[in-house]
């Protein structure tokens, strides 16, 4: 059982996630998604939720490394890391003029 706070940061990160999957289509139909979370790579609280993640989004017909991309940064809670990091995901192959 997760909490509020922990199933809020999830939500928040899935759902920032999909714009950039939006804007950032690869050729093929492939679409890239960027996952920011704040926790160390080490935190296995964290990755259990990528692995949650992960399996949704196959129970919805889509698969890390063959029609969908996970980009993942983690920022182990490091504010300046974690601007970082999400500058580095929205200028993945972000197509110009968009």
């Amino acid at each position: 059982m997760i909490g509020r706070r922990e199933f809020t940061v999830c939500l928040g990160a899935a759902a920032a996630a999909w714009p950039l999957a939006a804007h950032a289509q690869q050729p093929g139909g492939m679409r890239r998604i960027g996952v920011l979370m704040p926790a160390a790579s080490d935190d296995q609280q964290y990755q259990a939720y990528l692995t949650a993640f992960l399996q949704g989004l196959q129970q919805l017909g889509w698969t890390d490394g063959r029609n969908v991309r996970l980009d993942t940064r983690r920022g182990a809670l490091n504010a300046d890391l974690m601007r970082k990091y999400a500058g580095e995901l929205v200028a993945l192959e972000r197509p110009c003029g968009r």
